[in-house]
């Protein structure tokens, strides 16, 4: 590899989310955290150099977007996912995606309006949405013998007058669903019936790790280019999450202008190095992220045969999309608080609990696969010492 992600980087005198808040929000400081989805891999160092060249200027004020960064994103729209005909005009900058479909829930409904979401789901979507005072309608996904799939008719069911959009995960976190074409098609045709709009979180679409491909909702009929706000971000893909930079896709013109009219209430200046950052990612650095998605692949390769040969008890769920894994840990007949102690005191392990993504969630533990093997390999023994003294 041209790359390296064996190294294992010292992230806890930086600051790191990940890394420092161990003790303050546990209450312990020996665990190794696979819990928040942000990668322990150095930056590709085409970005790395960027920033460094721009940090070097000594002058940090108002900033616009740098040349490359609308072309970057529109070729790689289409290089990537097939989405041909991106226009500049779509593309509204937004400081991250959560506040991206926060936007997205004031400009196009409002308090007491309804909002759908389909758990177990990344939970700031339920939080954004009681936090803007709106309120969810939960349409779960169900749990097909290990593989889950949208339920149409509970959907189509629960939408009323009062329901004006859908909020998406695609990929879907945190069950690494990539949604087929046809079960993306079937759900723009139910919001087209209906009349509600498509908030599509795709943060992760370019971290896919099976045989699939991802498709932007939007692409699927010309009606779902005309209903669909679509969020993608540079931040997953190339470990970017602290420079807040997203972007929404747009293509309607009301929408975007009712978005942009949102965004102009409060969400603030664009961040220079996030720009730059995305430039320099979408133009210069795809070599390092094939590179990464081989090194993913063969950690989840690793980590899907240690359980299978070594902790049986654990079943990990197809992992689709995303380098987040989704294990049922039922077998070990706990309850969800005695599963989270397990993890933490016994396997040394601090992870995402299932609960935190609502209905479905229950027995279930979300590990974070981005990191340098030495890590995995030590999460999993301290798993498997932990199992075995059960």
């Amino acid at each position: 590899m041209a790359y390296d992600f064996d190294t294992v980087i010292d992230r806890t005198t930086k600051n790191s989310a990940k890394w420092t808040l161990m003790k303050q929000l546990t209450g312990l400081d020996d665990l190794i955290p696979l819990w928040v989805a942000d990668m322990d891999f150095a930056v590709a160092p085409e970005i790395v150099e960027a920033l460094k060249e721009r940090a070097a200027h000594p002058i940090y004020g108002y900033t616009v977007p740098p040349e490359g960064y609308h072309t970057g994103l529109i070729n790689w729209m289409d290089k990537r996912h097939n989405w041909k005909g991106v226009e500049k005009d779509w593309i509204v900058w937004t400081p991250g995606v959560v506040a991206g479909f926060t936007i997205a829930i004031q400009a196009y409904s409002q308090p007491g309006d309804k909002v759908v979401i389909q758990p177990p789901v990344y939970y700031p979507f339920k939080n954004q949405i009681l936090n803007t005072g709106r309120q969810i309608i939960e349409n779960p996904l169900i749990d097909k013998g290990g593989y889950y799939e949208m339920d149409f008719e509970d959907l189509e069911e629960k939408i009323d007058d009062r329901t004006k959009m859908i909020i998406l995960c695609s990929p879907h976190n945190p069950v690494s669903r990539v949604w087929k074409r046809g079960e993306l098609e079937k759900l723009a045709e139910i919001c087209k019936e209906k009349d509600i709009l498509i908030i599509s979180d795709e943060i992760h679409n370019d971290l896919i790790l099976g045989d699939i491909k991802h498709t932007p909702t939007a692409i699927v009929s010309e009606d779902a280019m005309q209903r669909t706000i679509t969020l993608v971000a540079p931040s997953k893909t190339f470990n970017l999450a602290g420079l807040t930079n997203a972007n929404a896709i747009i293509p309607n013109k009301k929408l975007r202008e009712d978005f942009k009219a949102q965004v102009s209430k409060g969400s603030g200046h664009s961040n220079i190095f996030g720009m730059v950052a995305q430039d320099a990612a979408y133009n210069k650095a795809e070599p390092w992220l094939d590179e990464a998605l081989d090194y993913l692949r063969s950690n989840l390769e690793y980590f899907e045969e240690f359980l299978a040969k070594k902790i049986p008890q654990l079943k990990l769920y197809p992992l689709e999309g995303t380098y987040l894994a989704w294990v049922d840990c039922s077998a070990l007949d706990m309850d969800d608080e005695e599963l989270n102690e397990f993890m933490l005191k016994k396997a040394k392990l601090w992870l995402d609990e299932g609960t935190l993504f609502g209905t479905g969630g229950s027995m279930f533990m979300r590990f974070n696969l981005a990191c340098p093997r030495a890590t995995l390999e030590q999460a999993l023994e301290n798993l498997e010492k932990a199992v075995n003294q059960l």
